[in-house]
C-alpha cells in the first residue's frame, strides 16, 4: 500500500477542520506523526489473522469480575 505523504500545511488543514487549531511550530510534527501512524495501519492491514478471534471474545463483560477458582 503506497501512502502519500501528509504535507504541514495539510496537517495544519485537517486540524483546523477538526477543531484543533495549530501553532505553526507544530505543523510539520503533527504531518510527520500521521505519517508514520498510517504506516503501522498499512503494516497491520497486511496481517492475516486467519481464524483468531478478538481478544476482547474471552474476556469478561464490562462490571464483570473473572472467576478464580484458586482462593
Amino acid at each position: 500500500m503506497n501512502i502519500a505523504e501528509l504535507t504541514p500545511q495539510e496537517a495544519a488543514r485537517g486540524a483546523l477542520r477538526a477543531g484543533l487549531p495549530l501553532t505553526s511550530d507544530r505543523h510539520e510534527v503533527v504531518a510527520l506523526t500521521v505519517g508514520h501512524i498510517q504506516s503501522v495501519i498499512a503494516t497491520l492491514r497486511e496481517l492475516d489473522f486467519g481464524e483468531t478471534p478478538p481478544a476482547m471474545s474471552s474476556a469478561p463483560a464490562a462490571g464483570q469480575e473473572g472467576v478464580d477458582a484458586a482462593v
